[in-house]
């Protein structure tokens, strides 16, 4: 019997459809990654199918490691080299922004949708999209557009909306309020401070919302977007980013969260084997 395996591969773990959390090192040495990725991969035989989330820079389309900032070390080398993936395995890649967008129309909350956008908030800042239920892809197989990079203030958009973002909010509102205020250490913190209803955490979520919301309209109204969903760790407070979204982009159907954050990384690697059977 052929078996199907799905992977969702970070810069600390490797999460395994069957529970497993296989360490890894993203700044380890080449023998070390290739360990780790032939734990996570097991035994597995001609006929089997494997799936593959992994963030970018990545060829997608030929498996090959294009990162820089981590897994340097196997930089230009081949994932089914690497594993140890013997021939006659099938192995679809697919980057995890992507992978999450696809799962949520396939089976989640874009169901039904024609032109659904992802924005994913944590560490860095995500955008994926689709245009006639397409998920829209470069050359490479990455998304086709990009907005961390997007120039703002005296930086990127992904230095004021992310986790890092969120905590530079935080500290600019806390320097416009009198008064003592609360020194968090972490996106988390904030969120955390505003479930307790503290003015200054509200207020910073409200101000990353703005200035994504200010920073995405024109992307939203140029490719028709009808469904804006979020992922990611940060968007586990998005009820209070909410209220600022919705005043602001007012032409979509739906903004919401995605239905599985559990999940949703392996609901898209479901549904890539699923598309190419």
């Amino acid at each position: 019997m052929n078996r199907h395996k799905l992977l969702d591969v970070g810069g600390t773990f490797i999460k395994c459809e069957d529970g497993r959390q296989v360490p890894i090192n993203s700044a380890g040495t080449r023998e070390e990654i290739s360990r780790s990725l032939q734990e996570a991969v097991g035994d597995c035989k001609p006929g089997d199918s494997i799936a593959i989330a992994t963030p970018g820079p990545f060829d997608y389309n030929n498996g090959v490691f294009l990162m820089k900032h981590k897994f340097a070390s196997v930089y230009g080398e081949s994932f089914v080299a690497l594993a140890g993936i013997p021939e006659g395995v099938e192995v679809r890649y697919i980057h995890d922004a992507a992978c999450m967008l696809l799962g949520e129309i396939t089976y989640g909350a874009g169901k039904g949708y024609e032109n659904v956008t992802l924005v994913t908030l944590g560490t860095g800042l995500g955008f994926t999209m689709t245009q006639n239920r397409e998920i829209q892809l470069n050359a490479v197989g990455s998304p086709s557009i990009a907005i961390y990079n997007r120039p703002y203030r005296d930086g990127m958009l992904e230095d004021y909306v992310s986790a890092r973002g969120l905590l530079r909010c935080y500290a600019e509102v806390a320097a416009e309020t009198p008064g003592e205020h609360p020194h968090p250490g972490s996106a988390l913190e904030v969120g955390l401070l505003a479930g307790d209803g503290n003015a200054v955490a509200l207020a910073a979520f409200r101000k990353m919302a703005q200035i994504l919301a200010d920073s995405i309209k024109d992307l939203m109204e140029s490719f028709h977007i009808e469904c804006l969903l979020f992922g990611g760790q940060v968007s586990k407070s998005f009820r209070f980013m909410e209220e600022t979204l919705r005043e602001n982009l007012t032409g979509l159907k739906q903004i919401s969260v995605i239905s599985d954050f559990s999940n949703a990384t392996f609901n898209g690697l479901k549904a890539l084997l699923e598309e190419k059977a």
